[in-house]
């Protein structure tokens, strides 16, 4: 079964993936079973951020779009919607697959335009979420820009990074290579409630752990901070201290905020699961997508403190500050950088699934 991007303007002149119409839809089984993969051929890997942007680096790559983990929260949900899938369980479900990523790393490194400049992954969805350990795109772009010698980044969720811990290292011989790792909390019910496609806490930390016993460089992004779940003085603390005593090298607080339709989404999705915090969460996002200065400032003056205490810092020590106050300077703020359409009427052309 073939699926077939098109522009919901047009009659055919262009497509998401333009060197590739066809989608193929392939249905999870065993261990994917309740999971659908479409298959895509990207035109490019190598995104660039758009000059205007804040944020400290200027390329990613992100070899799948939707995410299993299935973060209540996650900001890069939208991206489906411009495809004409849904937000919900369908950004979770339904897994874009660049099939040809690593082809295309390999020609794209080769060009004499490329500069050698940093690439971030991790900025619009997870690089080691469950997709990776069927087609391990993101092993081999790592193997890649490491015989490159390109500097990178990785930013996850995932305990799977540690599969590819000796390839990671041997990279961090050649080039600049960190990892950071989203750890919002160490609370369990918190967990499961909020993020559960994605390991426990308590494991990433192991995960950190091990990481910086193989030699590499992580930090910690205490991400996202979430009101009346996650976000007391004691809880922050304790993510800071127990990623310190892991080896972290550096670590931020980034609190919650809520853009677009996520906006929608996360509120659905609080009424059900606890709306004994609606009105918490009305109060804080009561102008918008973010939350008032003076608690952002609290939040980041927390970790910042415990940080402090433990010895650590709040930079991320490859490429910049993470986790500004503001929510936008943090690698996990910039998950729909790269798919961002134009706005409907203004130039913008709307993705729908044919």
């Amino acid at each position: 079964m073939a699926l077939r991007w098109a522009l919901a303007e047009s009659e055919g002149a262009g497509t998401l993936f333009p060197d590739e119409r066809v989608a193929e839809r392939h249905v999870g089984k065993g261990a994917y079973a309740g999971m659908e993969f479409l298959h895509v051929n990207a035109r490019s890997i190598i995104n660039t951020v758009p000059p205007e942007s804040v944020m400290p680096f200027r390329h990613t790559i992100n070899p799948y779009r939707g995410c299993s983990h299935a973060c209540v929260y996650c900001f890069a949900r939208p991206t489906h919607d411009y495809l004409g899938l849904g937000i919900g369980e369908d950004f979770e479900r339904k897994i874009v697959v660049k099939v040809n990523a690593v082809e295309r790393l390999r020609a794209e490194l080769r060009s004499p335009k490329w500069d050698g400049s940093h690439i971030a992954m991790g900025t619009n969805t997870d690089p080691y979420q469950h997709a990776e350990g069927k087609y391990h795109l993101t092993r081999g772009i790592v193997e890649t820009l490491s015989a490159a010698r390109n500097p990178f980044s990785i930013l996850t969720k995932s305990t799977l990074v540690l599969r590819d811990g000796a390839l990671l290292a041997a990279a961090a011989q050649r080039t600049d290579v960190s990892v950071s790792f989203s750890i919002g909390t160490l609370d369990r019910s918190v967990w499961k409630l909020t993020e559960p496609g994605t390991p426990p806490p308590d494991r990433r930390v192991e995960a950190v752990r091990r990481l910086t016993d193989l030699g590499l460089s992580c930090g910690v992004l205490v991400a996202p901070v979430l009101p009346g779940l996650s976000d007391s003085e004691a809880q922050l603390t304790e993510v800071v201290e127990a990623c310190a005593a892991a080896g972290a090298v550096s670590v931020s607080g980034v609190p919650l905020h809520l853009r677009g339709t996520v906006r929608g989404h996360y509120f659905d999705w609080l009424s059900s699961a606890r709306p004994d915090l609606v009105r918490l969460h009305r109060g804080r996002f009561r102008r918008g997508a973010y939350q008032e200065d003076d608690e952002r400032e609290r939040v980041a003056g927390i970790v910042r403190a415990a940080a402090r205490r433990c010895g650590m810092t709040g930079r991320d020590r490859h490429r910049g500050r993470v986790g500004d106050s503001d929510g936008e300077a943090g690698a996990t703020a910039t998950k729909a950088v790269e798919d961002r359409p134009l706005p409907a009427g203004r130039g913008g052309r709307q993705l729908r699934l044919l």
